[in-house]
C-alpha cells in the first residue's frame, strides 16, 4: 500500500469535498500519520471514509469529521483544549498541534492506555492524559479555550459552555439517532453564547452522556 498516495487521497477525495479548505488543517492531515493511530490490524484501512473500530465498542470518527472539527474551532497555538473521550489519540494529536495544551479524558482504561501509546510514540508532549468521565467537562481545571466531545449527547449539558473562557468555542454532536447534529457554541462574553449547526451527523453516545429528561404521567 503506497500510504503517501492513500493519504493524498483522503485530502483530495474526502476532506476537501467537505468544504475544509483551511490551509492550516490540511497541512496537519499530512504532517499527522493517522495510520499510527489505527489498531495495526486495519492499516490499510486507516485513510478510508469509515469509522474505525478501536475496541470497548468505540470507534476512530471517519476523516472528514476530524477536519471539519479542526477547522471550525480554528485553534491558537497558546490556547487550552478539552477533549472529552480520547480514543485512539488521532485526534488529539492533531489538537494538540494546533493549540498550546490540550487535556484530554478518557473513562475506558484500555482505550486511556491505547491513546496514550499512539501519542508518545508519536512524540506528542503537550498531551495531559487522565483516566475519567469528562461528560460533563473538567470544571477544576476550566475554563478553555475551546471542548471538544468524541462521542455524542443527546443534550448538551449548561456545565460544558459554562468551561468556557471568552471566545472560547465548544464542538459537539448533538442529539439521538438517527437524528443528530454537529454543534460550535462559541463563548461571546461572559455568561453569553452563540450556536451554530454545520451538518448532520451520527456517533455513539458518550459514556454517561446528558439525557433529555423523560416525562411520566
Amino acid at each position: 500500500m503506497n500510504l503517501e498516495q492513500a493519504r493524498a487521497n483522503m485530502v483530495e477525495q474526502q476532506i476537501r469535498p467537505w468544504e475544509v479548505l483551511d490551509p492550516a488543517v490540511l497541512e496537519l492531515l499530512y504532517a499527522v500519520p493517522r495510520e499510527e493511530f489505527v489498531p495495526a490490524a486495519l492499516r490499510n484501512l486507516a485513510f478510508a471514509d469509515l469509522e474505525l473500530p478501536i475496541g470497548e465498542g468505540e470507534c476512530m470518527m471517519a476523516p472528514k469529521i476530524e477536519a471539519r472539527i479542526l477547522q471550525a474551532l480554528a485553534l491558537r497555538k497558546t490556547e487550552r483544549v478539552l477533549e472529552v473521550g480520547t480514543g485512539s489519540g488521532y485526534l488529539t494529536a492533531l489538537l494538540a498541534r494546533s493549540a498550546g495544551h490540550v487535556h484530554s479524558l478518557e473513562i475506558r482504561p484500555s482505550l486511556a492506555a491505547f491513546g496514550r501509546g499512539n501519542l508518545e510514540r508519536s512524540g506528542v508532549d503537550n498531551v495531559s492524559l487522565e483516566i475519567g468521565d469528562g461528560a460533563r467537562g473538567d470544571a477544576k481545571r476550566a475554563p478553555y479555550d475551546a471542548i471538544v466531545l468524541t462521542g455524542s449527547t443527546p443534550v448538551l449539558p449548561a456545565t460544558l459552555r459554562e468551561q468556557l473562557a471568552p471566545g472560547g468555542r465548544l464542538f459537539a454532536v448533538v442529539g439521538e439517532a438517527p437524528v443528530m447534529v454537529a454543534r460550535l457554541v462559541t463563548c461571546t462574553a461572559p455568561g453569553a453564547y452563540s450556536t451554530v449547526d454545520m451538518f448532520d451527523t451520527v456517533l455513539a453516545p458518550l459514556v454517561n452522556a446528558e439525557r433529555a429528561s423523560r416525562f411520566r404521567f
